[in-house]
């Protein structure tokens, strides 16, 4: 059965940059700008725009509506909660609610949720949020967790430490350095989209665990070619799966925009078997 966490146990919300740390929208665009490695010229035409007015937005000789803030954010590819950031920065009131995952209007998605972690099962699959906190997680996932100091399964579990930690998943994981590669690699993307100071320290955290000892990483074999595998071991066998990563289209709200649903698929067919039969 899939759980959703709420409660005390829920996931505590990533804090919004402060707008009063810069001196107004117009830096706050720049940046993402600078970061996204468009020009005024460019980003004008993408939103119906001029480059000179970009250019008075940026440095503050025009404020900008609420209408051109949201356009711009848009075509920068701004995440929802730095949208709420840019808004406040330019005078606007925030347009993006940050809605507790337990809270009875997000009723229809926790309930969603349990069904597709439920119906995924006996293959692994779990939500996290922004800090890769884990939100939600089926009977696959907690099969994997089997054995896992009861410190790294205290709520909040966070699915990097639990992978990660040498008293985690990483002994287990026959490829831990391919592995640890990837996932490393994908926080650091999330870090430059989302610049969270709370990211970047789990990311500086994990990234100092140390590799265990004799855990070189062993030839993959016959694996599929189309995505990086995890091998990992459980109960003396050795399973293979490949992950894929779902985020919601065209959130309205911050924390729904924050979770992402990772499965598990198995990449070969003793994986398949071998869950099935656990499952019976």
């Amino acid at each position: 059965m899939a759980s959703v966490a709420t409660g005390p146990h829920a996931p505590s919300p990533t804090p919004t940059p402060t707008a009063a740390a810069a001196p107004g929208v117009g830096p706050l665009l720049r940046a993402w700008r600078e970061r996204r490695r468009i020009s005024q010229l460019e980003l004008a035409l993408r939103a119906g725009s001029s480059a000179r007015h970009i250019s008075f937005v940026e440095t503050g000789r025009s404020r900008p509506s609420e209408e051109m803030v949201l356009r711009l954010a848009e075509h920068l590819d701004v995440p929802v909660r730095e949208r709420n950031a840019l808004l406040l920065a330019a005078g606007h009131a925030p347009r993006y609610p940050e809605t507790p995952l337990d809270d009875p209007a997000l009723e229809a998605l926790r309930a969603g949720l349990e069904t597709l972690l439920t119906g995924y099962e006996p293959y692994p699959a779990l939500v996290v949020d922004a800090t890769y906190d884990v939100v939600a997680a089926n009977r696959g996932i907690m099969t994997l967790l089997d054995g896992v100091p009861e410190s790294l399964l205290t709520p909040p579990l966070n699915a990097m430490r639990l992978t990660l930690h040498p008293s985690g998943l990483a002994p287990r994981i026959r490829n831990l350095r391919e592995w640890r590669g990837h996932l490393l690699h994908q926080m650091e993307r999330q870090i430059a989209l989302h610049r969270s100071a709370p990211l970047r320290r789990l990311y500086e955290e994990v990234a100092a665990y140390p590799v265990p000892e004799g855990r070189d990483d062993e030839p993959c074999g016959p694996v599929p070619h189309f995505a990086l595998p995890l091998r990992i071991e459980h109960d003396g066998r050795l399973l293979s799966f490949v992950s894929s990563i779902s985020t919601f289209n065209t959130p309205m709200d911050v924390t729904v925009a924050e979770l992402a649903v990772e499965t598990f698929l198995p990449a070969d067919p003793e994986t398949v078997k071998y869950l099935r039969m656990t499952a019976d």
